[in-house]
């Protein structure tokens, strides 16, 4: 399942990447473009847009502002769950990849590589991942959501 946030809900396609799903976040674009691309790229249309929402065969209409209550949203459309945790990056969407300390020296400060042997790497915008106490955090809200309820 492929997913594309409209430029108003930016933090629910950083949550829905977390989750690992292939969601496109593209620059603040028109209607006519959106649509264009959830047709091309075969994804599901998120908006907060209601009239967007109704010429999309298929889109979600998102209509809370709360992070956890946008997720659940979209879960009580779609089979939403915690595909693969953290596999894609938060900031550009590509699949992440693995990484060796010295691959991320320059990205990653000293204290942190001398505490992990796991890195990863985005090999679309650089960005250097670990599993830091952010990681559990991130992984423990994911669970919190109770997808099943949604």
């Amino acid at each position: 399942m492929k997913l594309l946030c409209d430029h108003m809900l930016g933090s629910l396609a950083r949550w829905l990447r977390f989750m690992g799903y292939d969601t496109a976040y593209p620059e603040a674009v028109g209607d006519r473009e959106l649509l264009m691309i959830a047709r091309a790229e075969d994804r599901v249309l998120l908006t907060r847009d209601k009239e967007l929402a109704a010429r999309a065969p298929g889109a979600i209409r998102i209509r809370s502002d709360v992070l956890e209550e946008q997720v659940r949203e979209v879960a009580a459309s779609l089979p939403l769950r915690l595909v693969d945790p953290l596999s894609r990056c938060s900031l550009c969407n590509t699949p992440l990849v693995a990484a060796t300390p010295e691959e991320v020296q320059d990205l990653v400060p000293e204290d942190v590589r001398a505490k992990h042997a796991e890195f990863w790497r985005c090999p679309g915008c650089g960005k250097a991942y670990w599993r830091g106490t952010h990681w559990d955090k991130m992984i423990e809200r994911l669970n919190r959501l109770d997808l099943s309820k949604a």
